[in-house]
């Protein structure tokens, strides 16, 4: 999947958008994707100005929005659909082995490890040059947004 793809089934847009390609994905089981970690980043100027590094929360946004382009092929479905939003509904199992820093390509692995009553979960991996910098069990869902 390209960014126009993903921008098709994602409803972020810059600076949340933190999908940048679907390189790998088998429906119903794995996706695998990653992000370009630049300098221009908007929350390097603050996090932190001597010594740049991606928020741990905006890496397991990164593989929650994942987690969201591997469900919506899983039910069959392309692209987005009205007054309908992908909830990140729990993080379980957080790690943070290394720092992601400009100039990393940061590689997304997902993989379902359950859905039941519209509740997936899945095991998830952030990767820089091999190497884990973030992993989480996270559950997820899609419900209709409110007004």
């Amino acid at each position: 999947m390209d960014i126009n793809e993903i921008m098709r089934e994602l409803p972020h847009r810059y600076p949340f958008l933190l999908i940048d390609r679907v390189i790998e994905y088998v429906a119903g089981e794995h996706l695998v994707g990653y992000k370009n970690v630049s300098f221009n980043e908007p929350f390097f100027n603050g996090h932190f100005p001597e010594k740049p590094i991606m928020p741990g929360v905006l890496v397991i946004e990164a593989l929650a929005q994942a987690t969201g382009l591997l469900a919506f092929r899983s039910m069959g479905r392309e692209g987005r659909r009205d007054n309908v939003l992908y909830y990140l509904v729990g993080v379980d199992k957080a790690r943070f082995k290394r720092p992601v820093e400009p100039g990393d390509q940061l590689m997304l692995h997902v993989r379902v490890k359950t859905t039941r009553r519209g509740i997936w979960m899945f095991e998830a991996e952030a990767r820089v040059d091999g190497k884990v910098a973030a992993s989480a069990e996270l559950m997820c869902t899609e419900r209709e947004a409110e007004a």
